[in-house]
């Protein structure tokens, strides 16, 4: 097992964001957690990564029990594509992409990862002397997802990776998702877009209200009624997608 989270509990501003998610992450594996907005997904991603303590509950990585010391985490081999991509506008795409490297110091390994990026996302080649803020939305996401990589994490937390994006784009995206597990990584994403992320998953949790309500393999997930009618858009498997 790579990630385990267990009875976690968050609370902040009155609101109990997370009552109890307990989870599991195997090495190699696509797991997604699906959920309405305001489900707790973010804030479970966000305590994973040290930004918020938990009130109660741990995190563990690799038999390692995480804390709130995200630079230590991001060590250990975590990374992080926040929702909302949060590029640096005012720097090149090359300069983000490095800037996800900053806490390494194998400097051949660093420019041989960086070529991977690029043969990964050839836009952010085209592009790579051109300010961040410039990029469309989509570029955007490309360079959030090639910074988080350039970590050189084996876990990467997806956050809403297609969130805001044309249809044609989300296809990219989930493609590219594929295509990093195929790097060795193992994902934990974070989709309101359930259709999408069932069909890349291995396993799946269904979190609600900062409860998980459901768990399994992906495929059994989607073919549920309850899961189908609150975020497929169908009341039965007769339905179709």
């Amino acid at each position: 097992m790579m990630l385990s989270v267990h009875d976690l509990h968050v609370a902040y501003g009155g609101i109990r964001a997370l009552r109890g998610v307990s989870l599991e992450v195997d090495s190699g594996e696509i797991v997604t957690i699906i959920g309405a907005n305001g489900a707790g997904k973010s804030t479970l991603l966000n305590t994973i990564t040290g930004f918020l303590k938990p009130g109660k509950g741990e995190v563990v990585f690799k038999g390692q029990r995480l804390g709130r010391q995200p630079a230590r985490i991001v060590k250990l081999g975590i990374c992080h594509v926040p929702e909302g991509r949060l590029v640096f506008a005012n720097l090149t795409v090359h300069d983000n992409l490095l800037l996800g490297a900053y806490l390494r110091h194998d400097r051949r390994q660093i420019l041989a990862d960086l070529e991977k990026v690029y043969g990964i996302f050839p836009r952010l080649r085209e592009r790579m002397k051109q300010m961040a803020g410039t990029l469309s939305g989509g570029e955007q996401q490309m360079l959030a997802m090639g910074r988080a990589l350039m970590t050189n994490g084996e876990l990467v937390l997806m956050d809403e990776p297609s969130l805001g994006l044309a249809p044609l784009l989300v296809k990219t995206v989930f493609d590219i998702i594929r295509e990093i597990r195929g790097l060795g990584k193992t994902i934990l994403l974070v989709e309101q877009n359930a259709h999408m992320a069932l069909e890349v998953a291995d396993r799946a949790y269904v979190l609600e209200q900062g409860n998980i309500l459901k768990t399994g393999r992906a495929s059994d997930i989607a073919q549920d009624p309850a899961v189908r009618a609150a975020y497929l858009g169908t009341k039965s498997v007769a339905g179709g997608r």
